[in-house]
């Protein structure tokens, strides 16, 4: 019960918020920027460190043009997915443009299920809309791959955030069960993996060079896609603008059983880092994604057929 009171006096709160018009919810984002940056300097040690190891060709000054950016656009992020809760699915699709969908389509077309990986780059919560995109398969499922916050009411807050435009939450430890289902029903899928979180230490699969730094993988996603012969997808975002966005799916394997092992991750890695050095200041740089080394793995752990053991 006392969960629940939690849940819904979040919820009193978030909503009439999120009915304000867009110029309103930007004012608010704007001072968020002044109290987050100048006052309490939300992870800013964090996000200094990985600016200046991500970018060792760039001069202080131009770092901290990049770390006020990045905070600006963080404070816009919240408010924009608070904006998800009660937009209507029109006016959404007036802020958010869908290239490539035709790709996914004509896959479907074939009776191939696509997987979609991302980053933690541009608004990823506004890719719940996807769904939205499509023409000749409106009932396709838009698979929103999570892992459940630890605080329930905020749980409970993301899921109906998610949900609120076709996005179907699913859990990561639920998502064969789910994929299973889907097929029964003859529902063809799109599952959105963000792939670039930091792994547990028992959850390294893999290192690879990313934004200059030698950077724990996890591939799990991409063994379920090899499972299951997805075509797979990165999906590029783009940021014209303040309340702007482009999604754009490139394909990445027509076939993904057909792939080497980790190509796909690798694949992706690459295509995300481009992405970043196009516009750095949309990267969620508060995630302190190197703290796992390379050097303390080594001594711990070794990687046997595809699997991290301890020594």
């Amino acid at each position: 019960m006392m969960k629940n009171i939690a849940y819904y006096l979040l919820y009193a709160l978030v909503y009439p918020l999120s009915l304000l018009p867009f110029r309103i919810l930007y004012l608010i984002s704007d001072g968020f920027f002044l109290l987050v940056y100048h006052v309490i300097g939300y992870r800013r040690k964090i996000v200094r460190k990985n600016l200046t190891a991500s970018f060792p060709d760039k001069r202080p000054d131009e770092l901290r043009t990049i770390e006020r950016q990045f905070y600006h656009w963080l404070c816009d992020y919240f408010v924009e997915t608070i904006k998800l809760l009660t937009i209507s699915d029109e006016r959404l699709l007036q802020h958010i443009e869908f290239r490539g969908v035709e790709q996914l389509e004509a896959c479907y077309d074939q009776g191939q299920d696509c997987a979609a990986i991302l980053g933690h780059y541009c608004n990823w919560e506004w890719l719940s809309a996807t769904g939205l995109a499509f023409k000749r398969y409106p009932q396709a499922v838009m698979g929103l791959i999570y892992h459940p916050l630890y605080n329930a009411a905020f749980d409970r807050l993301f899921v109906a955030i998610r949900s609120a435009h076709g996005g179907d939450c699913i859990p990561k430890k639920d998502i064969l069960r789910h994929m299973i289902r889907y097929r029964q029903e003859d529902r063809r899928t799109l599952f959105g993996y963000i792939s670039d979180q930091t792994p547990k230490w028992e959850n390294i699969h893999l290192w690879l060079p990313f934004l200059h730094q030698e950077t724990p993988v996890f591939t799990g996603g991409e063994r379920i896609m090899k499972k299951t012969d997805n075509a797979v997808f990165y999906t590029e975002m783009e940021r014209p603008r303040r309340g702007q966005y482009i999604c754009t799916f490139r394909l990445i394997s027509a076939h993904a059983a057909q792939e080497p092992e980790s190509e796909i991750t690798r694949r992706f890695f690459q295509l995300l880092e481009e992405t970043i050095r196009k516009a750095p200041a949309y990267y969620l740089w508060t995630h302190n994604r190197w703290k796992r080394t390379k050097e303390e793995f080594d001594r711990r752990f070794r990687i046997e057929n595809g699997h991290t053991i301890s020594k």
